[in-house]
């Protein structure tokens, strides 16, 4: 009499560990899917960023929405507004942010990506070492090239330095941990080295000032007015 309901009960038992054995295998297999996927996009970002023309066009978008979260799009101009010729070549920077006095900073968002992009497609950890290592001396050599192009001297009145945008900050980091004396040499080069986050810091201060230009501008039409 007791076999019985046993029975039944190990056989309702195991229908449940079947059940649950399945829902476990169909949520691993949508997370298998999930992870593939993930990996897919990021590996098509990578192949991506290997064309030159979308490599810009993502360091573009990186720098407008730099710019956008700085509060400082009606300061600034892209490249489109941005072109001016020398004897030697035609100038594009990617960006020129307009300053009070009639002033502009100009930033350029080239910097070479390939080597880091190289870092992290090998598992051998001193090949990995070695293309961070490259990474580190295009970016100072890029540093030389900005310097050679004289921005500076194209946008006048303008300060005399070119702001160099990295579009991520890991990108930025490394340089600086392969390279330890690519900080002084850029500013003796008149470049500024720039991730997203110090150059929304520089955006703001920029935007801070332009507030008090603002408000000095109405004090002054105020003070005329009362004159008047």
């Amino acid at each position: 009499g007791y076999v019985r309901p046993l029975k039944d009960s190990l056989e309702k038992m195991d229908q449940q560990l079947q059940g649950v054995e399945r829902v476990r295998q169909e949520a691993y297999g949508n997370l298998q899917a999930q992870v593939s996927t993930l990996s897919e996009r990021a590996g098509n970002l990578t192949n991506a960023l290997r064309t030159p023309h979308v490599r810009g066009r993502w360091g573009e978008a990186q720098l407008r929405n730099v710019v956008e979260y700085a509060g400082m799009i009606e300061h600034c101009d892209f490249v489109a507004q941005a072109t001016t010729s020398t004897e030697e070549s035609t100038l594009r920077p990617d960006l020129v942010v307009r300053i009070p006095g009639g002033k502009h900073v100009v930033v350029d968002a080239k910097a070479p990506l390939a080597a880091y992009l190289d870092a992290f497609e090998t598992s051998d950890d001193a090949e990995r070492e070695l293309h961070l290592t490259n990474h580190a001396r295009q970016v100072r050599e890029h540093v030389t090239k900005l310097s050679a192009k004289g921005y500076w001297r194209q946008f006048e009145p303008s300060p005399d330095f070119v702001v160099m945008f990295l579009p991520d900050e890991s990108y930025l980091r490394v340089a600086h941990e392969k390279d330890p004396g690519l900080q002084e040499y850029a500013w003796s080069s008149n470049v500024i080295l720039a991730s997203p986050s110090t150059l929304i810091a520089m955006l703001r201060t920029v935007a801070m000032t332009w507030q008090q230009e603002t408000v000095a501008e109405s004090a002054r039409e105020v003070s005329e007015l009362g004159r008047e």
